[in-house]
């Protein structure tokens, strides 16, 4: 090779030459299989174990490496702290932006974002989406009242002159937040006792008629209080998370039914966004656009296949898989919410 007169291309030769020599598999030139053969992702989740989102993220790590290209390995890394938000705003940082460390976020981060609650640095715009293990389609988040309670059905909520009393966890619980939504949106007449440490503790208030009802998923409700259920002791009033009726609850409307003033529903919209993205897996800003896509397409190829579906049924966690594109768009639409609304919202969770 020539390389006499150092100057236009043949200068930029002799420069591609050197840097050949010195580094002879650059990152940029690897192919994604290349860069994660044997590697190791790690998967962060800012919650302690035992958890909804710590038994999902032990769930994927057994499966979701035979999916990427290289075969890389998966280790979980608890790393408890403010409900998520750290992590995401150590996301945002661009930081470890290779693909080789994700996380499972709080499904009700990118509202607070939007919303600038608390210390949410962070643009969920911006956040690599990879998937949610949920979508909330067999599911339903639903209020439920004892069935002896004189203010048993939504006409009587609405209407009667007694206060109903609503069982709710500690700030930034989804029964609290959902029982306010409630109370201002479908102007149920009811009050809140807050302080509660988790649904279990609630529904034993629930049964000893400390409380006549709460929020919660219709899963946790069936699993955690499947004799009151069973034996139809509480009585399913509205549900929250729903674009139509749960086949299991054709009887029981939906929020979204009894709202149809444009501004209301474009609020209820965006107070709905967690229930859409229920279990969400993200990265950070500026995750190479190939590792991405291998990212995203080995998600949607685990949660398809027979032993991965097998293990999640067995655990009964329940999979309905959102690819990555889709949770992005939904985030998107959410980000359209006029302020005047985003404000509504953030008082609420302020409370």
């Amino acid at each position: 090779m020539e390389i006499r007169g150092l100057g236009g291309l043949k200068r930029l030769t002799l420069a591609a030459v050197i840097a050949a020599a010195v580094f002879p598999v650059s990152a940029f030139a690897q192919s994604v299989e290349q860069f994660y053969s044997g590697k190791t992702i790690n998967l962060i989740v800012p919650y302690a174990t035992g958890g909804y989102y710590d038994t999902g993220a032990r769930l994927v790590a057994r499966h979701f490496g035979r999916y990427m290209p290289g075969q890389p390995g998966l280790v979980v890394q608890n790393q408890p702290g403010v409900g998520g938000i750290s992590l995401a705003n150590r996301f945002a940082t661009g930081s470890r932006n290779d693909g080789l460390e994700i996380g499972v976020l709080q499904r009700a981060l990118p509202q607070y974002a939007f919303v600038g609650f608390q210390n949410t640095n962070f643009d969920p715009l911006k956040l690599t989406w990879i998937g949610s293990l949920s979508g909330y389609e067999t599911d339903s988040y639903v209020l439920t009242i004892n069935k002896s309670h004189p203010a048993n059905t939504l006409e009587k909520l609405r209407a009667s002159g007694e206060k109903t009393q609503l069982g709710a966890g500690r700030s930034g619980s989804a029964n609290l937040l959902y029982s306010l939504i409630a109370k201002d949106l479908l102007k149920l007449n009811v009050d809140l006792v807050r302080g509660y440490d988790g649904n279990a503790t609630i529904f034993l208030a629930q049964q000893r008629g400390e409380v006549d009802g709460l929020f919660s998923d219709l899963s946790t409700l069936k699993s955690a209080n499947a004799d009151a259920w069973n034996r139809r002791d509480v009585v399913p009033i509205v549900q929250f998370g729903r674009k139509a009726r749960l086949p299991e609850l054709q009887d029981v409307p939906t929020a979204r039914e009894l709202v149809s003033d444009p501004e209301q529903r474009e609020f209820l919209e965006f107070a709905e966004l967690p229930f859409f993205i229920a279990w969400p897996l993200a990265g950070p800003y500026g995750i190479p656009a190939d590792r991405l896509k291998a990212l995203q397409g080995a998600f949607l190829a685990m949660a398809a296949d027979p032993a991965f579906l097998e293990e999640a049924r067995r655990m009964s966690f329940e999979v309905d898989p959102v690819p990555g594109p889709k949770v992005s768009e939904l985030i998107a639409q959410a980000a359209k919410t006029k302020t005047a609304l985003r404000e509504r919202f953030l008082a609420l969770v302020s409370q």
